[in-house]
């Protein structure tokens, strides 16, 4: 188990539909980086963009870009993490893959699909919630729009950190900034939100504000509007046990069931 857990976001200028263009951006961002990572997280659907059309990049967990994943968490000895389209039994995911430094991979679905943009329409949705371990660490990796819907991310299963991907615009970023701390300060969990830059193909502008956060709220980390480049942190395991214990609200917290 580790104590200390280092933190890297990458805000990029997603390009539209080109998993070969955005492999290679990420590729060599990712080569530069200090030996001693243990997280890169990358963007939601960071081979793509938010694409409607999945037919057109949609791969199979057996293809080249979670091989490059793979390829990068054996070579940095780090864990790396990012959402794009898959296709698994004839029906399109927006899948996160969460690789470990060994190969190993776990993935998420993302469970509340964006109806305003008509996700709901050509992905399927996730039903099940993922707790990784990794390092001592418990993990739960969640996709954009599940943001907005905190007793999806209650925190029931005691985990540390709370990580939330996404293509999030521009014209409602105040919400992003504001559900993030939200989120960190009644799950007492650090949160870490990576976001894109850019336009996309129809033309929704995106400014990052990718952000760090510890369990009380507060920013370790933020990226400017705009930036293109990382977000780092070292994260505190002990901090975190000293937090919960002094102020017990966890203990709190009331007993529920999701239902469909």
């Amino acid at each position: 188990m580790k104590n200390e857990l280092k933190i890297i976001g990458i805000q990029a200028p997603l390009v539209w539909e080109n998993p070969a263009q955005n492999i290679a951006f990420f590729d060599e961002k990712i080569k530069g980086l200090e030996k001693d990572v243990d997280l890169i997280v990358l963007p939601e659907m960071f081979t793509s963009g938010f694409t409607m059309n999945p037919e057109k990049v949609a791969e199979k967990m057996d293809g080249s870009s979670v091989s490059w994943m793979q390829k990068i968490a054996k070579e940095k000895q780090t864990a790396i993490c990012g959402s794009l389209v898959i296709s698994d039994h004839d029906k399109f995911y927006n899948r996160l893959v969460f690789v470990h430094p060994e190969g190993r991979i776990e993935t998420y679905n993302k469970k509340h699909s964006f109806t305003l943009a008509g996700e709901d329409k050509v992905y399927s949705a996730g039903s099940k919630k993922l707790i990784i371990t990794y390092q001592g660490w418990k993990i739960c990796p969640l996709i954009c729009y599940d943001l907005r819907f905190p007793v999806w991310a209650r925190n029931t299963e005691n985990y540390d950190l709370l990580i939330f991907i996404a293509n999030w615009p521009i014209t409602r970023i105040k919400a992003w900034d504001t559900l993030l701390k939200a989120r960190a300060i009644e799950n007492m969990s650090y949160v870490v939100g990576i976001n894109r830059t850019g336009k996309d193909f129809n033309k929704y502008a995106y400014s990052g504000n990718s952000l760090i956060i510890d369990s009380l709220g507060e920013e370790l980390s933020h990226l400017e509007k705009n930036e293109v480049g990382f977000i780092s942190a070292t994260l505190s395991k002990e901090k975190l046990k000293q937090t919960r214990s002094k102020l017990g609200f966890l203990n709190d917290r009331d007993s529920f069931k999701i239902e469909k």
